[in-house]
């Protein structure tokens, strides 16, 4: 049983039976004038409370897997498709979706996009803002050129009452922003502390799978970029998403770190734009809008974003250092990679690096983190240091081993049909992965794929 926890003051209007948490002369939800009333609530103490659901219908038991019906609720379609990609195809009613991402990344923005069309398609739905006032969120609302009569706004932080609206009101999407601005009342602790999001959270997710109703949690970061709370309430929610992109960049990244209704793989791309967040479907062409082909130092890298191939500039400068110990500064690739690479150069291919200061940066603010885009780098980094530029019809695709030799990577038609289709007539690979037998797959015409078996080999072949 649990615990009696401390006596709390709370005020009741007597017009609409809202609870206050201090007195005032106004209700602000029937704004009649002087109806609260003190009344004194007992509080369950925190300490005796289970934060996790559990079942307590005695009539459960076990079933056997063939059992169990594989027919669920259609999934809520959405018009955005980059966004419905990294959800796996569209919003699964029941489920719990954690949005993280540093501060002024769009986190409100994309969801407040989201969940108008849900508004004007489906049905209601409750953007409960735990951080700004209504009138804020309408203020934004009126930039993005939002206006849907189904779009209900709370500001409210007790955890208790948000859920007492969703049971009125059962809409077909809750969203709250954020899950650290809310706390319980049955807690002795402030809000955003680590047992106040994790009860927060169960509270919310236990509600929104009783009444089926998908829920939406935007989660601060920290300073390296995590998810803010407990690691628990990771492991809570069904799916989490992290936004991605350097602020000064207009580009952003929707990644799917954790998605138990479809695939971890998937990226959607935006921009940043003044009607908030318009989707890319062609990325790998802004990216290389303003490249200049003859330049030294520049390569094309064909990287796998989820699924989808992505051609990316690769841009290296090498210069020589006046200190003894040279710097290896990188934006968008590891720091650990870059410093590899550099060290083949120097062993396998015989580049006095030791005395060069080498920057590698990846245009438009993306971030690559295969071994397949290793080539390109290493070509850039040549480039520069050589002073020749790499062919301007020429896309680099392979991981570069520690010998020297070049390694086969995957989905590399899907990469060839993706450079072709931004007109690259040549694409130089590790020569065991331009044969059919070992692709597993034909290769598609009117693209050369060019074999190399070093990185030797193929700097002979990329560099003019």
């Amino acid at each position: 049983m649990a615990k009696a926890g401390k006596v709390k003051t709370r005020y009741v209007c007597s017009s609409c039976q809202t609870t206050h948490i201090s007195w005032m002369g106004k209700c602000t939800e029937c704004n009649e004038w002087n109806t609260l009333e003190e009344v004194q609530v007992q509080v369950t103490s925190a300490a005796a409370r289970t934060t996790m659901p559990v079942s307590s219908d005695p009539s459960t038991r076990p079933v056997a897997l063939p059992e169990i019906s594989t027919v669920g609720a259609p999934r809520l379609k959405l018009s955005m498709m980059e966004l419905s990609r990294v959800l796996g195809g569209g919003i699964v009613p029941g489920s719990g979706v954690l949005v993280g991402g540093d501060p002024g990344i769009g986190k409100s923005t994309l969801l407040l996009q989201m969940a108008a069309e849900i508004a004007n398609n489906v049905g209601p739905v409750l953007y409960i803002s735990a951080e700004e006032s209504a009138h804020q969120i309408r203020q934004r609302a009126e930039r993005l050129r939002i206006d849907a009569e189904k779009l209900f706004v709370l500001s409210e932080i007790v955890v208790e009452h948000i859920m007492d609206h969703i049971d009125i009101m059962k809409p077909s999407l809750v969203i709250v922003d954020s899950i650290q601005a809310i706390y319980a009342e049955s807690g002795t602790s402030a809000a955003g502390t680590v047992s106040q999001v994790r009860d927060c959270a169960a509270m919310l997710l236990r509600n929104a799978k009783r009444l089926n109703i998908p829920l939406f949690l935007v989660g601060h970061v920290t300073k390296d970029g995590n998810i803010a709370g407990p690691r628990v309430l990771e492991h809570m929610v069904d799916a989490v998403l992290q936004l991605e992109g350097e602020r000064f960049h207009s580009y952003r990244l929707l990644r799917s770190v954790k998605n138990r209704f479809g695939s971890t793989n998937e990226v959607g791309i935006f921009e940043m734009g003044e009607r908030g967040m318009i989707e890319v479907s062609n990325p790998s062409e802004l990216f290389l809008a303003e490249r200049l082909p003859n330049a030294s130092g520049s390569a094309i890298a064909v990287s796998m974003e989820g699924t989808r191939p992505l051609l990316v500039e690769v841009q290296a400068l090498s210069s020589h250092t006046s200190f003894s110990q040279p710097r290896r500064t990188s934006n968008g690739i590891d720091q650990n990679r870059l410093l590899l690479l550099a060290a083949v150069l120097s062993k396998r291919v015989g580049m006095k690096l030791a005395e060069q200061d080498i920057f590698v940066n990846i245009v438009g603010g993306m971030r690559v983190n295969e071994p397949a885009t290793d080539l390109s780098i290493a070509a850039a980094i040549a480039s520069s240091y050589k002073n020749r530029p790499v062919a301007a019809d020429l896309a680099l695709i392979g991981e570069v081993g520690l010998s020297g030799e070049l390694r086969s990577v995957g989905h590399l038609t899907r990469r060839l049909h993706e450079a072709s289709k931004l007109g690259f007539k040549r694409v130089l690979a590790p020569r065991t992965a331009t044969t059919k037998k070992n692709s597993g797959d034909p290769l598609p015409k009117g693209v050369e794929v060019i074999g190399a078996r070093t990185l030797q080999d193929a700097l002979d072949i990329a560099l003019v």
